[in-house]
């Protein structure tokens, strides 16, 4: 088996590691500490995985392309999150529901878009030129969205600085770790062959982790599916927004087809473990806010294998401009 086939079917694998993770919860519950305890440094794996498949020193190519990067860029910074901020208003979102799909939503991807770009016919080189550029963005960014999009007084009450930084520090110290290993590789091939070796983690590491999420968090999995389910829909229709922005800049800009379907796929897919260190970090009775990740992920993954089949038909053809 390959990591294209990996990737392709990593959705089902996902869905059994929640279940597995729930049905242990459930029969043992004094597994639940250790699920919790072992969650994080699985996390910090994850994403240490992850962020060492961005070419993290290739920010500068983002730019050769401008058109491509400006519409990348406008669309995920500007448009996603006036969208976004529509649909929390329109659900009616409020406390941990909201801050959970805020969380989840204001943030492009930066792992399995690249995949689903590839799988869709898009521009798999422009895809990578642009994502360290988003994740550095987002990065910057989501501070500001989420004190613009949630109730202060329930955004202060969500997070203590005391709460908050050990998550931080999970999201940024595997990023720095990337970074210094990127800059290995150019040097010995041992350093390059464990960068590839890493690119094998995302889809297992993430299994575990939702897994782990399921097994830690059983209590508050089986008080809040109706909860979560409510907020399914919404991701449906995002996945649809997403889309029908993508056309909207693609045509705006003349972007060629590649270039469409790739952007196509960068507003329609999200950040989603990358905040979930943030999700875990809330304090009891925002237990929500984490699963509200989870579930856009899962929903996500399914839309893309729709994605797959709709943004080569949407955009189709051999001319240079879409």
């Amino acid at each position: 088996m390959n990591r294209l086939t990996l990737e392709r079917h990593q959705v089902w694998l996902y869905l059994l590691a929640i279940g597995l993770g729930w049905a242990a919860g459930l029969t043992q519950p004094g597994w639940a500490h250790l699920a919790q305890a072992a969650l994080w440094p699985v996390l910090a794996a994850l994403l240490l995985a992850t962020f060492a498949q961005i070419p993290l020193r290739h920010v500068p190519q983002a730019w050769l392309d401008a058109r491509f990067a400006a519409a990348v860029l406008g669309g995920n910074f500007v448009l996603v999150p006036l969208a976004v901020w529509a649909l929390v208003a329109l659900w009616g979102l409020q406390g941990p529901l909201r801050l959970g799909v805020l969380l989840v939503l204001l943030v492009p991807c930066t792992d399995w878009f690249i995949t689903f770009t590839q799988l869709g016919r898009g521009d798999a080189v422009r895809a990578i030129a642009v994502t360290p550029l988003n994740l550095l963005l987002q990065l910057l960014l989501l501070p500001l969205w989420l004190v613009l999009m949630m109730d202060g007084p329930a955004l202060a009450a969500a997070w203590s600085a005391r709460d908050l930084l050990p998550a931080v520090l999970l999201v940024l110290v595997p990023l720095a770790l990337a970074a210094l290993l990127e800059r290995a590789a150019l040097r010995r091939q041992g350093w390059q062959r464990l960068r590839a070796g890493l690119a094998w983690g995302p889809v297992p590491l993430l299994a575990l982790v939702v897994g782990l999420i399921a097994c830690g968090q059983v209590a508050a999995v089986s008080a809040s599916v109706s909860v979560v389910a409510g907020v399914l829909p919404l991701f449906g229709v995002y996945l649809l927004l997403a889309l029908a922005l993508a056309w909207a800049v693609a045509r705006l800009v003349r972007l060629p087809i590649s270039s469409a379907r790739t952007l196509a796929f960068s507003l329609g897919t999200r950040n989603s473990f990358v905040v979930l260190p943030l999700a875990l970090a809330l304090p009891p009775g925002w237990e929500v806010a984490a699963l509200v990740v989870v579930a856009q992920a899962l929903v996500e993954l399914l839309g893309m294998v729709a994605y797959v089949v709709l943004v080569p038909r949407l955009w189709s053809g051999e001319s240079s401009d879409a």
